[in-house]
C-alpha cells in the first residue's frame, strides 16, 4: 500500500471550537466516503502513479516533467481546503472540506517561468478533462496544491488518485482537475475548457453562501427554545458574519464557530424562541471583503447559484 511522506509543512489540529454545537449538523472535516464527487468521467481512471508523469508547457521558458516519485519527494505541504460545486444549488450539498496533503502548485510553475502574457493553466485530466484557471491564483500565497492526499489516506480513486489539483476559492469546473497529467500555461483569449465551451464562466470564482441544515425543511419541533445550525462559506475570503430571519421579521447575528481558515467553511448556531405555528427561516452570510450575501435568485449557470435558503419549519402549539 502506499504510504504518504509527511508533510515538512503539516497543518494544524482543526479547533473543536470549529464545530457549532447544533446536533445534526454536517462534519467540520467531511470523510472521504461522504465527499461529493462531480466529474466527467464514465468510469474513474486507474492511472498507475509508476508511470504517472505531470507535463507542464506551454507559455514557459522551459518545460517541466514531474514523476510521482519526485512529486512525494518534494517538500509537501497539508491544507484544511473547502471545496465547491459549481452546479451546487442555494442550500445544496455539493460542498465539502477536507484535509488535503501536495505540492503548492505555484513551486511547479515557478520552475516552468511562465511567460509574460499568460493568464490561464489549461489543466487536462487522464480522461481528457479541461479546466482553465487565472495563472495569478496559482502563482500567489493561497495553497493551491497538487494533491496526494486526503485526510491523511492517499487520494481515493474517486478523488483523483494518484494527483488532483485543489485551489481554494474557485469552483472545481475552473480548477479542481482530477487524475491531473498535462498542465498548459496559456491565454483566456487562446484556449477554452470543457465547460466553458458548454456555456459556462471560463473564471469562476467561489460566491458567498450559506444554509441551514437543523432544522430541515418541513421539520416539526415543539415551541419554545429551538437550536438552529449551519454553514457558511466564502473561501480564501472568510465568513465574518451570518444573521437568521424568521418569517419577514428582522434579521438576528447567528453565533459563529471558530474559524479553521479563510480557505474553510465555517459553521454557525443561532438559538429560536419559537412559536406555535409555520415559520419560515432564512440566512445570509457576510465575508472579509465585505460583501453580502446575495439574496438575488440565479440558476447555477453560468457561475453558480445565488439566492438565501430558506426552510419552512412547523412549531406545535
Amino acid at each position: 500500500a502506499l504510504r504518504l511522506p509527511r508533510a515538512t509543512r503539516p497543518a494544524p489540529p482543526v479547533p473543536a471550537a470549529a464545530a457549532a454545537p447544533v446536533a445534526g449538523l454536517v462534519p467540520v472535516v467531511t470523510p472521504n466516503d461522504e465527499f461529493f464527487r462531480i466529474d466527467t468521467a464514465l468510469a474513474v481512471p486507474r492511472v498507475d502513479p509508476a508511470t504517472w508523469e505531470l507535463r507542464v508547457h506551454g507559455l514557459v521558458e522551459r518545460e517541466v516533467r514531474l514523476t510521482f516519485d519526485e512529486l512525494l519527494g518534494s517538500d509537501l505541504v497539508e491544507a484544511d481546503v473547502t471545496l465547491a460545486c459549481v452546479s451546487n444549488p442555494v442550500g445544496g450539498s455539493l460542498i465539502g472540506t477536507a484535509r488535503w496533503l501536495g505540492l503548492p502548485l505555484r513551486e511547479v510553475l515557478d520552475r516552468a517561468r511562465p511567460l509574460p502574457g499568460a493568464d490561464m493553466v489549461l489543466s487536462t485530466s487522464a480522461d481528457g478533462f479541461t479546466a482553465s484557471t487565472p495563472l495569478e491564483v496559482l502563482l500567489d500565497d493561497r495553497d493551491a496544491l497538487l494533491a496526494v492526499g486526503m485526510n491523511g489516506e492517499p487520494l481515493p480513486l474517486q478523488h483523483g488518485f494518484p494527483v488532483r489539483m485543489v485551489v481554494p476559492g474557485l469552483y472545481g469546473f475552473v480548477s479542481a482537475t482530477k487524475w491531473v497529467v498535462d498542465l498548459e500555461v496559456t491565454r483566456f483569449a487562446d484556449a477554452e475548457a470543457y465547460w466553458t465551451v458548454r456555456g459556462w464562466s471560463d473564471r469562476g470564482p467561489v460566491k458567498t453562501s450559506s444554509r441551514i441544515e437543523v432544522p430541515r425543511d418541513g421539520a416539526r419541533v415543539d415551541a419554545g427554545r429551538v437550536a438552529v445550525g449551519g454553514t457558511a462559506w466564502a473561501q480564501h475570503t472568510g465568513i465574518t458574519g451570518v444573521e437568521v430571519q424568521v418569517d419577514d421579521g428582522p434579521w438576528q447575528d447567528a453565533e459563529l464557530a471558530a474559524e479553521i481558515s479563510v480557505d474553510t467553511w465555517r459553521q454557525w448556531s443561532w438559538q429560536w424562541d419559537a412559536t406555535p405555528g409555520e415559520h419560515v427561516l432564512r440566512v445570509r452570510a457576510s465575508d472579509a471583503a465585505g460583501r453580502m450575501q446575495s439574496p438575488r435568485r440565479q440558476d447555477v449557470v453560468p457561475d453558480g447559484a445565488e439566492g438565501l435558503h430558506e426552510v419552512t419549519v412547523t412549531v406545535l402549539g
